[in-house]
């Protein structure tokens, strides 16, 4: 355990960064059964100087409105006002959708200043709409906005369940920063429902796709697994990413927001580091103050952690100021959530103060909120059990077409689609941990040959035998990281994690003789199969584009020097090599297009290597 947290005071004055949306929650069903009333009336404040939105284009309208979708630092007063300006500007254009996701960016705002009862019903209106018109994105927000409503609202199984229709929502055009929202969101309704294993996945699942984004989102995903390890208990483990924190944070010059500062704050307490908890508490609030965009849920939150601390340092006066000025605004926001463990410390601090009477009666009060909160819960609870139940298979029957999405039909590995979605994760992991991800394309040699000769089914059978000898490359023990894929026609590729470069090369070494070795007599006569491979491995800022073309030169290389070999070095620049790689004659290209089961290779279509594969 390293020592407590320092004052960043001491630093420049910090900007006023909101916490992710994913950091917040929401729930179940419309507020009656005769349907949410209309949308309330909204009030435009002087506009903010930007284009008028009138002049916009459709295109233009949706940019920046997907520019206030996902960007988590933007002034709120500006953004209220301009969203205003964009409905009106969609409204004349007859385009619905945008008028829609205007809207939405209003009652996010709305969301932020605690005015939660005005806008639940608008993300019915909004949410039905698009159920109606199948809008996958505008469902997708719908439910990600009631999610962080509803847990505002004390209501954690229903925000789990609107997350998880969020998440269920988007479709493979979806921004990833919108995506990573969406994915915090997901770990922190687990973790506030008591799903322990399940939030830790997600939450790594979040800093993988964070990193690759910016050091915003970075921080954002280690201040809320580290209270999530925070109110599991683990208070080494939940250190441990405060000090990834504060890390990032420094080595990027990022300054720490009201929510990061409060858990710091809260981590110090059991930590024993009351002193440095008050000063992290009181440097939150000032923040907090000085912010134009204010989410009204943190000022409370942070303001019960502060009166903790006074308490534990003694200072019991202030500590009774701060919980009362929490308990103020909770209650004129309906945070039912803050106000249960805010009644718990109430009981604490009279007994601290010896008035063991009034200690009782707050724990009185404490234990009933608890079980009325529990009650309101099971009640939200039963409300979406039968939605749960009838959407269950609709789920399966998804989850199922994603993975069929995702599978080359002919041989059953993972297509370019999968690589294009996991490789750039596995390029970013290994870079935060300083490991290695080797790649390798394999293509077999003169397949062109085996079609010909052999007819096109015995081609796709020695592609099909093939494959399954790639999908036993990887180690089982890393399953879910390393992995084969058919990247087109007899083009493959292999992805190896947790393993040294040079071990990767002699197991790539072995499957080469493996493949050469194997009797094919059966399916090929006289015909030889066996594949060349050209291999390379990441360093810390690689990039997918930039390995595959290092691959792809070192398969060239591999074919130039007489075929079925490993070759995992090129001396030829670049250029050089794929100029010499796409000069196929054109009788090999014919050939290659005229493959029945072929598919576009990575190269130029239609195009072979030199020398006919």
């Amino acid at each position: 355990m390293n020592g407590p947290w320092t004052d960043p005071a001491s630093t420049s004055a910090p900007k006023a960064p909101v916490a992710d949306p994913a950091s917040s929650g929401a729930g179940a069903g419309p507020p009656d059964a005769s349907g949410a009333p209309a949308a309330p009336p909204v009030h435009a404040a002087p506009a903010a100087p930007c284009e008028a939105a009138g002049t916009l284009t459709a295109t233009e309208l949706s940019a920046e409105l997907e520019a206030l979708e996902i960007t988590s630092g933007y002034n709120i007063e500006t953004a209220f006002d301009r969203a205003v300006e964009l409905e009106r500007a969609a409204e004349e254009l007859g385009d619905v959708v945008l008028a829609l996701r205007a809207k939405l960016v209003q009652v996010d705002v709305q969301t932020r200043w605690g005015d939660l009862t005005s806008v639940i019903p608008v993300m019915w209106q909004v949410n039905r709409w698009a159920v109606d018109n199948e809008c996958r994105p505008l469902l997708a927000r719908t439910h990600l906005l009631m999610a962080r409503a509803y847990r505002d609202l004390g209501d954690p199984a229903a925000s789990l369940e609107h997350t998880v229709t969020s998440v269920e929502a988007l479709d493979e055009s979806t921004h990833p920063r919108i995506r990573l929202t969406h994915l915090m969101r997901l770990a922190d309704a687990l973790d506030e429902t008591g799903s322990i294993e399940a939030s830790r996945e997600r939450y790594r699942q979040a800093e993988r796709l964070a990193a690759t984004i910016d050091v915003e989102r970075h921080v954002t995903v280690l201040n809320n697994l580290a209270y999530a390890e925070y109110e599991a208990g683990r208070y080494d483990v939940a250190w441990q990413s405060v000090e990834r924190m504060l890390e990032i944070s420094s080595a990027h010059g990022y300054e720490l927001d009201v929510s990061h500062l409060d858990t710091i704050a809260r981590l110090q307490i059991p930590l024993g580091h009351h002193a440095e908890a008050v000063m992290a508490a009181e440097t939150g609030i000032r923040m907090y103050e000085d912010q134009e965009l204010k989410q009204a849920a943190a000022l409370p939150e942070v303001l019960l952690t502060l009166a903790i601390a006074q308490r534990h340092l003694g200072a019991l006066q202030e500590a009774q100021a701060n919980l009362d000025r929490s308990r103020s605004i909770c209650e004129e926001h309906g945070y039912r959530r803050i106000l249960v463990p805010l009644q718990q410390e109430q009981a604490e601090l009279h007994a601290a103060t010896g008035d063991h009477r009034r200690a009782f009666e707050a724990y009185k009060a404490y234990h009933a909120a608890e079980k009325d909160l529990v009650s309101q819960q099971q009640e939200a609870r039963a409300r979406t059990r039968q939605v749960m139940f009838e959407a269950s298979e609709a789920r399966q029957e998804a989850e199922l077409f994603r993975e069929q999405a995702r599978r080359d039909p002919l041989t059953g590995l993972r297509n370019r689609r999968y690589v294009d979605e996991h490789l750039p994760e596995l390029l970013a992991a290994a870079a935060l941990t300083d490991d290695a991800v080797t790649v390798a394309l394999v293509d077999l040699d003169h397949f062109k040959r085996i079609n010909d000769t052999c007819s096109h089914d015995a081609g796709d059978q020695v592609l099909v035998a093939v494959a399954k000898m790639l999908d036993a490359v990887p180690d089982p023990a890393c399953a879910g990281l390393g992995f084969a894929a058919r990247m087109g026609g007899e083009e493959f590729l292999v992805v190896l994690t947790g393993i040294s470069p040079a071990a990767a090369v002699a197991r790539l070494e072995e499957l080469r003789a493996a493949i050469a070795s194997r009797p094919w007599q059966a399916l090929t006569g006289e015909l030889p199969v066996t594949v060349s491979i050209g291999v390379t491995a990441s360093q810390p800022h690689s990039t997918q584009a930039e390995l595959i073309a290092l691959a792809d030169a070192n398969l060239y290389t591999a074919k130039n020097k007489g075929r079925n070999r490993v070759c995992a070095t090129s001396s030829a620049p670049l250029g050089e090599r794929r100029r010499h790689r796409d000069a196929g004659t054109r009788s090999e290209a014919a050939g290659a297009a005229g493959a029945g089961t072929a598919q576009p290779g990575a190269g130029q279509p239609g195009r072979e290597r030199p020398g006919a594969g």
